[in-house]
């Protein structure tokens, strides 16, 4: 009898999501299985939930022949030998995960990545991702109006807005926001902060979110090249909304015309040629994928030069998240219960909350968690067809001549003690650890 074993989540106090919900653990069980789940007082489902199910609870996971969790597992909680599957945030070389990922090659680990679980035109197949939009559209809309009001006396209907983790889902949040979006439509907005435009970089399951949040309010969409335009003709009960696709973002080096396809592949021929829109932004969101060979699409830099000139950003939401990524003012992650700082783009310092010089910025890593029931949820059903095949499976076997589905083959960054070939790029950034 195979036997799954389900971790708890550590990270922090609001990580309250799973890897697989009860009723998925009870067909599993039917299905033969054994599932070992570990206690946990801030899971979304209770202990006593998996326990009806059929599932063990209990700390110990040494005997388990696969190992589920959602985000990084503490280094020295990695068991060795057992497969772990969960979010390892390492493909990127983040440096912070570098310890990580080296434990599991140490320890001659396998450790399988949700975020590379892929089809064969590389679309994500297990994800949060439309929950983090959700959570991020949410969290900075009320950070939003409480920028305004506490740093510039601005009152806008924005200041009703809720944080998400208070909302009891996201219809819920929704519904609130349609109350809201009519008192803007009814009354309008400021002078001072019209035309409010708010820019998505990106169009996949995140954006998906956060325009799902979007459509309760009085939206209008506005092409990114016609925003010029626009701030000659606007209405001040209206919200205007940009969608940036990479042909916005991004041209060739050399002067080439651009290919999405050759972007995608060499993404460090290109530059950015982002700045000639950020005089019209407003609220700025953050919603693509980003690795550091890719153009960065807010400077420190070109935000200190913002700042010097009354800039009309209010507000950045950015729900990638990259430490010092395509965001420069995104130096920390935040939590749900704090969620923004100031970015002063001419010192470099920044402070908690929504009063000081400089921009605000949302920067919550783990936002699906403050919709963790149907976050979880959805992800259980994403994940369950590749349940089987990763329990059976035989990991003494190459992944080659494993009997894993492809997408999880994909998936697998190292095994044996060795990193897969697709990712051996990751030695480079195990060199800079090792110095």
């Amino acid at each position: 009898m195979k036997t799954l074993g389900i971790r708890k989540e550590t990270k922090n106090k609001w990580e309250r999501r799973v890897p697989l919900n009860p009723e998925a653990v009870k067909n599993l069980i039917e299905k033969g299985f054994k599932v070992i789940v570990q206690p946990s007082e801030i899971r979304i489902y209770k202990d006593e939930d998996y326990e009806k199910a059929g599932a063990i609870i209990s700390e110990n996971l040494a005997n388990c022949d696969l190992i589920l969790g959602v985000k990084e597992v503490p280094v020295n909680e990695v068991e060795p030998g057992i497969p772990h599957l969960f979010f390892s945030h390492t493909i990127k070389g983040q440096d912070y995960n570098m310890p990580l990922l080296q434990k599991f090659l140490e320890t001659k680990t396998t450790l399988i990545d949700y975020e590379k679980i892929v089809d064969a035109n590389g679309r994500r197949l297990v994800f949060f991702g439309k929950f983090a939009g959700n959570a991020g559209m949410v969290d900075t809309l009320y950070g939003l109006g409480q920028r305004l009001f506490q740093e510039f006396g601005i009152k806008t209907p924005f200041l009703k807005v809720k944080q998400s983790y208070q909302y009891e889902s996201v219809a819920d949040a929704v519904e609130h926001l349609k109350k809201i979006g009519k008192e803007i439509e009814e009354n309008g907005l400021p002078e001072e902060i019209t035309p409010l435009n708010i820019f998505l970089l990106g169009y996949g399951h995140v954006s998906k979110g956060c325009q799902e949040i979007l459509a309760a309010l009085p939206i209008v969409e506005i092409d990114p090249d016609e925003l010029e335009n626009h701030q000659k003709n606007y209405a001040n009960n209206k919200i205007y909304l940009s969608i940036f696709k990479e042909k916005h973002l991004v041209e060739r080096k050399d002067g080439s015309p651009f290919d999405l396809q050759h972007y995608f592949r060499h993404c460090s021929e290109y530059k950015s040629k982002f700045d000639k829109y950020l005089p019209y932004c407003s609220v700025y969101m953050n919603a693509i994928y980003w690795d550091p060979n890719c153009p960065v699409f807010l400077t420190k830099e070109k935000l200190a030069e913002m700042q010097k000139n009354n800039p009309k950003l209010i507000i950045i939401g950015d729900i990638t998240c990259d430490i010092n990524g395509s965001v420069q003012a995104t130096v920390k992650a935040t939590e749900p219960d704090n969620p923004i700082y100031i970015f002063n783009a001419l010192t470099g310092e920044i402070k908690d909350g929504f009063v000081g010089e400089g921009f605000a910025d949302m920067a919550v890593d783990n936002l699906p968690c403050e919709f963790s029931k149907e976050a979880s949820d959805y992800f259980s059903d994403s994940l369950m067809p590749f349940m089987e095949k990763m329990l059976l499976n035989d990991y003494s076997k190459s992944i080659e001549e494993s009997d894993l589905p492809a997408e999880i083959k994909h998936a697998v960054i190292a095994h044996q003690g060795k990193l897969r070939p697709e990712y051996e790029y990751l030695k480079e950034y195990l060199k800079i650890l090792k110095k």
